[in-house]
């Protein structure tokens, strides 16, 4: 298994499977933004109500290699491929419990003062907890 610094299990839902029985694509992007923003908040600081700054999706993409059906749940490994000034490029893998990998994605955050929506530096707290994240690949 490839290695991640921070990993969540996330329970798959019953309303996750659709009509072929199988969860559906959609779901894997909802699971990376959920394990992103639950590293963002817990660790980062990041206050998603009334901060001043706010991370923005502007890229994402998935791979698909397996299937996986409610009930269950993914093991979630996150970690960050590449930290600039404002903008954050997360790599993501989801696996069953046994360890088979389901799909691997990646999501790019900007951040952005939440008036403006013009990117400002990640510092502080959040730019700790995303250096946290920072593997080799």
């Amino acid at each position: 298994m490839v290695s991640y610094p921070f990993w969540q299990t996330v329970p798959l839902r019953w309303k996750d499977n659709d009509v072929y029985g199988h969860v559906n694509n959609v779901v894997h992007y909802s699971v990376m933004d959920t394990v992103i923003n639950t590293w963002l908040i817990d660790r980062g600081g990041l206050d998603i109500e009334a901060g001043e700054v706010i991370g923005l999706c502007v890229e994402s993409r998935c791979q698909y290699h397996a299937s996986v059906s409610f009930p269950g749940s993914l093991r979630v490994g996150l970690r960050v491929a590449h930290l600039g000034r404002s903008s954050v490029r997360y790599e993501i893998g989801m696996y069953t419990a046994a360890e088979v990998l389901v799909a691997e994605g990646q999501f790019v955050h900007v951040f952005v003062d939440r008036e403006s929506r013009r990117p400002v530096e990640a510092t502080g707290k959040l730019r700790e907890a995303l250096a946290e994240l920072v593997t080799a690949g």
